[in-house]
């Protein structure tokens, strides 16, 4: 299976546009079973919202787990799968006084394997990063599957600092590609966590130019052996 990570910045773009139809064109290239996205802001585009666009560009499903509601557009998450889930559940995150955050949990049942999916995007802040660790380690730690994937845009600076060593322990192995800025990416703030590690068999960021242009992070793609 294939899986992507991409904060889309709302879809818009090095070129200060607002194109949900470029963010499609990146994703139908990377041919993805599964994509977790980050800052989805569900504008209006021809008279359906940018994540039934995106889910109807590219054939998926999608579950969107806002963290925002706005009157004029909900902001947060979007889970895009090929397979349909088997069910689905959101984990508020939040730290209070700063930016809602949460989690959309989405079970897939794959031939005699069950894949639980993760997606999320966490604070700005470190101490707020930290509490909601806490947060997302009880959450990830129920039993009932087999491979479990975690795709987040982490907001963490250190590649190998004590957050990332702490969610490894805890969860498994990860990508460590430097996604951001996407014009020339320097910090590692967007990756894939898989369990088992053995699962997780290679991965890489899409460089394209058309990626590079799309949003200020660049999409991270990893290969699973289910």
């Amino acid at each position: 299976m294939r899986v992507v990570s991409y904060n889309v910045h709302s879809c818009i773009g090095s070129d200060g546009r607002f194109a949900p139809e470029r963010i499609a064109e990146v994703l139908a290239g990377l041919d993805a079973d599964l994509v977790a996205l980050q800052e989805v802001e569900e504008r209006r585009v021809d008279g359906c919202l940018v994540s039934e666009l995106l889910a109807d560009r590219l054939g998926m499903h999608a579950y969107p787990g806002p963290t925002l509601k706005r009157s004029d557009a909900d902001y947060g998450n979007l889970l895009l799968a090929r397979p349909a889930a088997d069910g689905v559940m959101r984990h508020e995150i939040s730290v209070p006084r700063r930016e809602p955050r949460g989690i959309i949990e989405a079970d897939f049942g794959l031939d005699d394997v069950q894949l639980r999916m993760f997606v999320t995007h966490l604070g700005l802040s470190g101490a707020e990063r930290r509490k909601q660790l806490d947060l997302l380690l009880s959450v990830l730690e129920r039993d009932g599957a087999d491979v479990r994937v975690l795709a987040a845009d982490f907001n963490e600076w250190f590649p190998i600092g004590r957050f990332h060593r702490r969610l490894g322990r805890g969860f498994g192995r990860s990508t460590r590609h430097k996604t951001f800025p996407a014009t020339l990416p320097l910090l590692s703030l967007d990756r894939i966590y898989v369990a088992p590690a053995t699962a997780l068999k290679s991965s890489r960021i899409e460089r394209s130019k058309l990626a590079r242009n799309a949003s200020d992070h660049l999409p991270v793609v990893c290969e699973l052996a289910i």
